[in-house]
């Protein structure tokens, strides 16, 4: 089994509701955010590690990243990483890695999973991820992995089963729900039968190729044509690929549509490190409940704050409760942590008036 188990990390995305430490050309994946010593990209490298041979693993990332990858993953080759010409969400970046691993080895059972997220319980994880990958393998399931909600969170997807449509430790998908309302989370919440959408998958690759070809068949024919996988034609062939390609996530192309989706419930110290109010969750905190990261933070009557400023900066904070203080070379974010769903509209704004140069 292990031998034809693969990994596919996706370390494409800028992190941009991560912003100011989160940037353009060095963006969420590649940082150490939670000071442990790797960085998200690392950690979750590590992790795939033990689930199969470090020659099943692939980056999918823009091809900007291709220096990065190469500089914090060691000993990762070159045919190893994916490289996007340009973004065209997470439905074309899977079909171009799916049809490259089957290229290779038409029995593989993959594992898709984003390059930014915390796991804090990692031999839960994998215990999950082997019986979803053995699952996978045996059944034309497309599974994915819902995570038990603590709180009525608006910044994630959520997913409904069927409780009485369990299999195995499976339940049968009802609906995708894409970041509700304070209101609608709160009733999926209570209602008990709604998870959190991790962003994680296992498939047999052959049950997500034919996915592609029922519910997006226009993408699956950009990526279909096998001569041009693991031999030198293939950058090229994927360029044109992509300048063709739709701009469409896995969700909606496939998971939303498809009729032999499953979830595995799941809790195993999960976070997507989203949003500042993410990092604050998972953070120390003083005895007021600040969470700080910087050696030089003074606070006075401040509480429930999360700080993040450079190491050598002296920083005096005073009246403040529940506000996002960060300061990153030259930018500094100071704002309400309920205002953190709209920092992605904030750097649209700055790229509009004040152009690149912060982003």
């Amino acid at each position: 089994m292990r031998k034809n188990t693969y990994a596919v990390i996706m370390a494409g995305g800028i992190g941009s509701r991560f912003w100011p430490i989160s940037r353009t050309a060095n963006p969420k994946q590649f940082l150490d955010i939670l000071n442990t010593g790797s960085t998200l990209i690392q950690a979750t490298y590590k992790r795939y590690l033990k689930l199969c041979p470090r020659k099943n693993i692939y980056i999918v990332t823009n091809s900007s990243y291709k220096g990065l990858v190469k500089e914090q993953l060691k000993g990762i080759r070159d045919e190893q990483i994916l490289c996007e010409p340009t973004r065209r969400n997470t439905a074309p970046c899977i079909a171009y890695a799916c049809f490259k691993i089957y290229n290779l080895n038409p029995n593989a059972n993959i594992v898709v999973a984003p390059s930014d997220h915390i796991i804090l319980k990692e031999s839960d994880y994998l215990k999950i991820i082997k019986s979803a990958v053995q699952d996978a393998a045996s059944n034309e399931f497309l599974i994915t992995l819902g995570i038990k909600p603590s709180r009525p969170d608006t910044g994630y997807g959520y997913i409904q089963y069927v409780a009485d449509g369990k299999k195995r430790g499976l339940f049968k998908v009802k609906t995708f729900t894409e970041k509700p309302d304070l209101e609608l989370a709160k009733s999926f919440v209570k209602s008990g039968d709604f998870l959190w959408n991790s962003g994680i998958f296992v498939w047999n690759v052959k049950t997500i190729l034919n996915a592609f070809q029922d519910h997006l068949p226009e993408v699956h024919d950009l990526f279909r044509d096998q001569k041009f996988y693991n031999n030198k034609k293939e950058a090229a062939y994927i360029k044109k690929a992509y300048s063709h390609c739709t701009n469409i996530s896995i969700d909606y192309g496939i998971m939303e549509k498809s009729n032999n989706v499953y979830v595995a419930p799941a809790e195993f110290g999960w976070s997507d490190i989203g949003t500042w109010g993410a990092v604050y969750e998972l953070h120390e905190k003083d005895y007021l409940e600040n969470a700080v990261s910087g050696k030089n933070v003074m606070i006075y009557d401040t509480s429930k704050c999360v700080v993040k400023t450079p190491k050598d900066k002296l920083v005096i904070l005073q009246g403040l409760e529940d506000y996002i203080v960060v300061e990153s070379d030259n930018v500094l974010l100071i704002c309400k942590k309920d205002f953190e769903q709209q920092i992605k509209q904030v750097t649209a704004d700055v790229k509009r008036d004040r152009g690149d140069k912060y982003l």
